[in-house]
């Protein structure tokens, strides 16, 4: 019998931290700076990529990396956040991180292969629709550094060390900017330098990581090799928790492949373009909420490994409603602010993605909930809940999909990015209001509850942004200055929302008196200082 004890004890030696871990607020906080970061470094790098890519170009690679992020991810099949999981909830287990890291590698090995395969038997040219050789084995490269990436951040996390990996991603993301700008300069901007590029900042990061991770004597790549039981032991521990998830898995590749390549092929790559597009930017909106996503799900796994339903309950009212309505102030001004934001990031050459860009600026509201609900299902190992809701809303999409996308030989509208925005944002709202449902009913909550803060938030925000754009669009009409003012005018009314019904933000009128009244002794402290 193996003695995992032993094996643990020792392999420890090597992944132990010298840091008193963070606080929640601290790790959000940094997670919330770095975004903040990270969207004056999109904000940039977006309205310089499309314009020097061209619709064509730039839907070739939103085409492609969709493709394989969705093709490594079927390979995934849930075990990476199986794998942040049972770190966070045994840290003192680096064989963990090693049997993880040797999966990982075959997985690589496995999808280089089987791009290699797709070509030796003819398959390539119908399945990439006018793509080159070089762009698909660059994509699937791209996916496979993406997700290693993902791996090592969730190391980071599960360790608590939040604060300096939220660090690294200022760093990678001021160089980003910097090494963007000097491609525009020496007009160096080809599909190939993109790709390029995008290696170079994700090896940045992982040697940035990498750093962190040394710094508080935790290996990234422990020494320890699991024994042939513990290998066992492993593959049984994280087969149980994915083998449900790998239905889910196949179905959801199908799904994701299906919607990009029935676009490409009744569209074209301009369409593509228009999507990929209005999908960047809809993750733009996703990024403060998304921030949270994983702190919480670490939170809920350590709750639930203690068995404390309470602080899970606690976590779930506090943090929900809030995330969802952050979510929403975005999304709502991008959604009436489509038409300047098109020409902003892309020039008037992408002037025909401002409705996909509307529809999709509204994708990210309901997918804070997604990605929240979705991570307590999976902290708490209902992987089977989580599996059948996702089948079923995709196949609830197949006909909406051919419907608004779909030739009109096929009795379809032919709608293009804009029809696959409307399935995408429909579906969304239905699936997620079904994980919500279940996550509310585990927790013993109203799911109702949290039904009705969507609807009278969703409303309170979108008509002061309504409000906000009618007053300024009479007064300015320069698109840069008009969208400014607009945003300005609309967080002011944000800001009195809050005051005056705080519940539309999670919090009570107690608990915003009390956070008033600590500022308020901190700038007092400050401007005495």
């Amino acid at each position: 019998m193996l003695k995992n004890n032993d094996i643990n004890s020792r392999a420890f030696k090597s992944a132990r931290t010298n840091k008193v871990e963070d606080s929640l607020k601290k790790r959000y906080l940094y997670k919330i700076i770095s975004n903040f970061v990270g969207l004056g470094a999109s904000m940039i790098t977006q309205t310089i990529i499309p314009r020097a890519l061209g619709p064509a170009s730039y839907g070739s690679f939103s085409f492609l990396t969709e493709f394989f992020r969705q093709v490594v991810g079927f390979f995934d099949a849930g075990t990476s956040l199986g794998f942040y999981s049972k770190l966070s909830q045994r840290p003192r287990e680096p064989a963990l991180i090693r049997f993880y890291w040797a999966f990982a590698g075959l997985i690589g090995i496995v999808v280089i292969i089987l791009v290699q395969a797709i070509f030796s038997i003819g398959l390539g040219s119908r399945l990439w629709l006018g793509q080159e050789t070089l762009f698909i084995f660059l994509a699937a490269i791209w996916a496979l550094l993406t997700w290693y990436i993902q791996i090592i951040s969730n190391i980071v996390d599960a360790y608590g060390q939040t604060v300096g990996g939220e660090i690294a991603r200022i760093a990678q993301k001021i160089f980003s900017v910097g090494l963007i700008l000097l491609m525009y300069w020496c007009n160096r901007f080809s599909l190939t330098e993109y790709f390029a590029y995008h290696y170079v900042i994700m090896l940045f990061l992982s040697y940035a990581f990498w750093r962190v991770l040394r710094a508080s004597r935790i290996a990234l790549f422990p020494r320890i090799k699991p024994y042939s039981l513990a290998i066992k032991r492993y593959t049984n521990e994280f087969y149980k928790y994915s083998s449900p998830l790998l239905m889910m898995s196949v179905f959801v590749l199908i799904f994701a492949i299906l919607d990009r390549w029935l676009l490409q092929r009744v569209a074209g790559s301009v369409e593509q373009g228009f999507y990929g597009l209005s999908y960047q930017i809809g993750a733009i909106c996703f990024m403060f909420t998304s921030a949270m996503t994983v702190l919480l799900m670490r939170e809920f796994s350590k709750a639930f490994g203690n068995q404390d339903l309470e602080h899970m309950r606690t976590l779930f009212k506090r943090y929900i409603p809030m995330l969802y309505s952050i979510a929403a102030f975005f999304g709502v001004f991008v959604a009436l602010q489509a038409d300047r934001i098109s020409w902003i990031f892309g020039g008037t050459k992408f002037h025909g993605a401002a409705r996909a860009i509307s529809l999709m600026a509204l994708y990210p509201i309901h997918q804070t909930y997604g990605q929240l609900t979705g991570s307590l299902l999976l902290a708490t190992g209902q992987t089977k809940r989580y599996r059948d809701v996702n089948i079923g809303i995709g196949f609830l999409g197949l006909p909406i999909l051919f419907w608004l996308i779909g030739p009109k030989h096929w009795f379809g509208l032919e709608l293009g990015a804009t029809g696959l925005a409307i399935k995408m944002v429909l579906v969304n709202f239905i699936g997620v209001n079904l994980l919500l449902f279940y996550c509310a009913r585990f927790l013993h909550l109203s799911f109702f509850i949290f039904l009705r803060h969507q609807g009278y938030s969703f409303v309170l925000l979108a008509g002061a942004a309504v409000l906000a754009t009618t007053a300024v669009n009479l007064l300015i009409h320069k698109p840069i200055i008009a969208f400014l003012l607009t945003g300005a005018a609309y967080s002011l009314e944000s800001i009195g929302i809050a005051l005056l019904f705080p519940q539309v933000f999670g919090v009570t009128r107690t608990e915003l008196v009390r956070s008033l009244a600590q500022l308020r002794s901190r700038l007092a402290v400050a401007l005495g200082g």
